[in-house]
């Protein structure tokens, strides 16, 4: 595989390649091209030409909306091998990456047709004169996609920044780049698309990532990762007062109240924080149980843990795979031997699985704890590991007060019958993202992001469109007459 710039599939400048592994079985997969500062050069170069002085610009509305059809079809025609090599480069079962691959898919597809509502608005004004907002382009954008869900959340940056009318260079985690290298050699041989439009550049993120951050070549950056990493970008982008949207971390609540459906909610916690072995933001890690039904559930919950099937990837039948790497892997470890240092209970979990099938791969057993304590480390930091901490609270208020004491904001979600204390609960939890009865619903016509330290700004939705353009004012004397004050003295 090579790297997207400027229309042509190039190696790196220097030529250094890096090996990609199989967390599975530590495998080398494949090397990609390992770009440095020549290739992001050359990359954000080639988007900033595209933009000002190429084709692109001419572009309506409606042909950009044709490319995004016709990438989202090309996700499909490719949808096997796509799946294949997404599988194997996160280690994520085979059933979720399949949902992910159309979910890519039907990212641009939703974009192509949302682009349309993308427009200013007149005004009435005085003075015999028209006002409107137009929205136009940003120009050159940098998207910096996170290591966990690669192409999908590839898709839900490049699917509308490119409706806006942008160029973009793109920067896939080193860790996994293969789904959305392959994309762009799929784009490259199949998309007649002008050079520089799209350019995808693998690298690691001190060198690449941050010159793609602090290029005052670059109007914009939506980046998705660590909080840490985040405010590091946010103080790179302040050397050029660039804009940014950024989704960071969380430690998000799953609150089950004691009317709610329990065979639901110990459904639900289980999805919330085991889907994708816990390394997503939104992972529901802060389980939050109404006091007369917390014994119950933490059984329930920590048996429905153990039944997880974990295995290969590629298996119809593994519900779980492995961590991402070895070093995700020890810091899972440390977290749960700190958590039973403070005093918590491990009741199921918290090493890795037996057996001689699991002596390579990164694999981790779902884990969950209780007797949490809301001040402990595992209730407050971000793991990104299948780490389930579950706290007991007497009251709705004492509930709502519990899950609001962090500094993340991402997403949450309220379990009951009632329909009252879910809306009570919704609009108190300061989180950008809440479910009611259900958790991790995802919508391409909805917007999501965080509140806090879980970043700022929107994605999906026409909210998450919106956030690639940027409002112009033009204002039109219907009658031209000179004005007034200079005018006098023109007369004179």
């Amino acid at each position: 595989m090579r790297l997207l710039i400027d229309g042509a599939l190039v190696e790196a400048a220097d030529g250094q390649r890096r090996d990609i592994s199989n967390p599975a079985t530590e495998a080398v997969i494949t090397s990609v091209p390992e770009a440095g500062l020549p290739d992001m050069a050359r990359a954000i170069a080639a988007a900033r030409q595209a933009f000002d002085a190429g084709p692109w610009r001419a572009f309506h509305v409606a042909q950009r909306a044709d490319l995004l059809e016709r990438i989202s079809d090309l996700i499909l025609a490719h949808e096997a091998e796509l799946v294949a090599l997404e599988c194997q480069n996160v280690g994520r079962p085979l059933s979720e990456i399949e949902g992910d691959i159309r979910g890519a898919a039907q990212v641009f597809k939703y974009f192509s047709r949302a682009v349309v509502a993308l427009m200013g608005q007149t005004a009435e004004v005085p003075d015999r004169a028209v006002a409107m907002t137009v929205r136009e382009p940003r120009g050159v954008v940098g998207l910096i996609v996170p290591w966990n869900y690669p192409l999908p959340e590839a898709a839900i940056k490049l699917a509308p920044a490119l409706a806006a009318g942008n160029t973009c260079v793109i920067k896939p985690s080193e860790l996994t780049p293969l789904s959305l290298l392959r994309l762009g050699h799929l784009i490259q041989a199949e998309l007649d698309l002008p050079p520089g439009v799209i350019n995808i550049v693998s690298g690691d993120g001190p060198t690449v990532g941050a010159a793609l951050v602090g290029s005052p070549q670059v109007d914009f950056v939506s980046f998705t990762g660590g909080t840490e990493t985040g405010k590091a970008i946010m103080r790179l982008a302040a050397e050029t007062l660039k804009p940014l949207t950024l989704e960071l971390g969380g430690k998000s609540a799953n609150i089950i109240l004691e009317d709610a459906d329990f065979d639901a909610a110990v459904a639900g916690a289980i999805m919330g924080i085991f889907q994708g072995h816990g390394q997503n933001c939104v992972a529901g890690s802060r389980l939050f149980v109404q006091r007369s039904l917390y014994p119950r559930l933490v059984e329930a919950v920590a048996e429905a843990a153990r039944q997880i099937r974990i295995g290969d990837p590629l298996s119809r039948e593994t519900e779980m795979g492995p961590l991402i790497s070895r070093v995700q892997w020890e810091q899972v470890s440390r977290y749960v031997a700190l958590g039973q240092r403070e005093g918590a209970r491990l009741v199921t979990g918290g090493r890795r699985p037996p057996g001689s099938q699991f002596e390579r791969g990164h694999y981790f057993q779902p884990t969950v704890f209780d007797e949490v304590e809301p001040q402990m480390t595992i209730a407050q930091e971000e793991i990104f590991g299948p780490v389930l901490s579950v706290i007991p609270f007497t009251d709705v208020a004492e509930g709502i007060a519990l899950a609001n004491a962090t500094c993340y904001g991402l997403a949450g979600a309220v379990w009951t019958r009632d329909i009252f204390k879910a809306n009570e609960v919704a609009r108190a939890l300061r989180a950008g993202t809440v479910w009611i009865n259900n958790y991790n619903a995802v919508y391409n016509e909805l917007p999501y992001g965080g509140y806090k330290q879980s970043g700022f700004g929107r994605a999906m939705g026409l909210a998450g469109l919106e956030e690639y353009s940027i409002l112009k004012q033009i204002a039109i004397k219907l009658a031209p007459e000179a004005m007034p004050a200079y005018g006098r003295h023109a007369r004179s």
